[in-house]
């Protein structure tokens, strides 16, 4: 908690904490839901279009309710900080447990990695999107825009962790919040060896397709929030965050086959 509270909100957190008086439950989630809001407009700009926000907005509030039951004050952390990464650890396990990619973008995702292997093999290069849009009949934008979410679902996937024993659980930074499905050993390996793949297919990228990758993808900042760390544009980061996408398709065409 804050040391710089005001009085109503350590009057809440002591009804909470002493009591469990469930109107100031009430009235300390609604205080801290610009939290949820924050990762949740974070968490969007990685998803396609077709993601509700209003899905990723109960997910994310189910772990803000989650980080109030959990909360422990003796521990030194800062709810903002613990109920942060219970947001973010129910966003995305909230992602994993609905199948939101819809069988459609499936086949086309296998469709563009079928073609990209084809030309690859007549081309004896990587084909640019434009030439697997025009092989697939696709827009060009919808190609890459398919790619780049085939990146975000592999990124899903080897983030998933076995399920602990529940007497093994701990709270605080670094530990996610378990799925409710258990990975089984192969799958486990599958991830390992997929994680591997894809940080070789990354140390191939230029500089400055590293960084925006890193950023985009683990610091999760936007491209006009990337554009101001390297002083390039936001069209100039998005340019160069497709081309490192289209780099990375030869490891993603090992994902998209398993969707």
């Amino acid at each position: 908690m804050k040391k710089n509270q005001s009085p109503l909100e350590q009057e809440l957190w002591n009804r909470w904490l002493q009591d469990k008086d469930c109107h100031a439950a009430d009235d300390l989630i609604q205080h801290y839901m610009y939290l949820v809001s924050f990762h949740v407009e974070r968490t969007a700009s990685h998803l396609p279009s077709m993601i509700s926000k209003d899905d990723l907005r109960s997910y994310g509030l189910l772990g803000l309710f989650d980080a109030l039951k959990k909360f422990e004050p003796s521990r030194e952390l800062k709810f903002d900080t613990y109920a942060s990464f219970r947001i973010k650890g129910a966003i995305i396990d909230g992602l994993r447990r609905d199948d939101w990619v819809p069988r459609s973008i499936r086949e086309k995702s296998k469709k563009i990695d079928h073609a990209a292997q084809e030309l690859f093999q007549k081309l004896q290069r990587e084909p640019t999107s434009e030439e697997i849009a025009n092989k697939v009949g696709l827009d060009v934008k919808e190609v890459e825009t398919i790619v780049k979410d085939a990146l975000f679902t592999s990124m899903l996937s080897i983030e998933e962790k076995p399920k602990e024993n529940a007497q093994d659980r701990k709270e605080g930074i670094g530990y996610s919040i378990p799925d409710e499905m258990v990975i089984k050993p192969e799958d486990n390996i599958l991830n390992l060896e997929l994680k591997d793949e894809l940080k070789e297919g990354i140390k191939a990228l230029n500089k400055n397709e590293q960084i925006i990758i890193s950023l985009f993808y683990n610091d999760e900042l936007t491209f006009t929030e990337i554009g101001h760390v390297l002083g390039l544009t936001t069209s100039r980061i998005s340019q160069i965050h497709k081309n490192a996408i289209f780099k990375l398709r030869k490891t993603l065409g090992k994902v998209v086959v398993h969707f």
